[in-house]
């Protein structure tokens, strides 16, 4: 993962936080990221891209992005401006869209209990440390392993994947 600390505020959400209200379905013909980023959270939060600000994170609670198996719903947070999300636990297919399309995702429970709307969030992204500038206090959340953080430091599956072909091509 980048070695680049992300810092911003957090947007706080609830339980089973599922694709249909992260990027409601009338938009998901949209491909360009920036557009549909437009649309992040519309569906239970209709004001998150009026206030969030880029580099802002959102906290939710367990399984969230769970429902349909949408990849545009990561698309569409990454594409908000959004550095990151903390969540006690995401749905399955919802991580892997996630670290496929580069947008950084922490699982700690203890951080999601620690942290509320608003609070100043900063996050090692290589470490996993997430603190609470606002509360002053520290969570530990899971570590990726070397070679999804360096899909994640590239942008994701498409790019990681040229990236090695090219460093291969090169080699021979």
């Amino acid at each position: 993962m980048a070695s680049n600390v992300l810092r911003g505020h957090a947007h706080t959400y609830g339980k089973n936080v599922d694709t249909d209200v992260i990027i409601p379905g009338k938009y998901c013909n949209i491909v360009d990221p920036a557009e549909l980023g437009k649309h992040a959270l519309e569906g239970i939060d209709a004001d998150y891209t009026a206030r969030m600000k880029p580099g802002d994170i959102i906290v939710a609670d367990s399984n969230l992005g769970c429902g349909s198996s949408r990849e545009v719903a990561p698309i569409a947070i990454k594409g908000s401006g959004t550095a990151a999300v903390i969540a006690s636990s995401f749905a399955r297919i919802f991580y892997r869209n996630a670290l496929n399309i580069g947008l950084p995702i922490f699982e700690s429970p203890e951080a999601v209990a620690g942290i509320a709307a608003g609070d100043e969030i900063e996050v090692e992204p290589a470490t996993g440390i997430v603190r609470n500038l606002t509360k002053g206090t520290q969570y530990q959340a899971a570590a990726f392993p070397p070679f999804m953080q360096a899909l994640i430091d590239t942008g994701g599956l498409l790019p990681y994947v040229e990236r090695r072909l090219a460093e291969r091509a090169a080699a021979n």
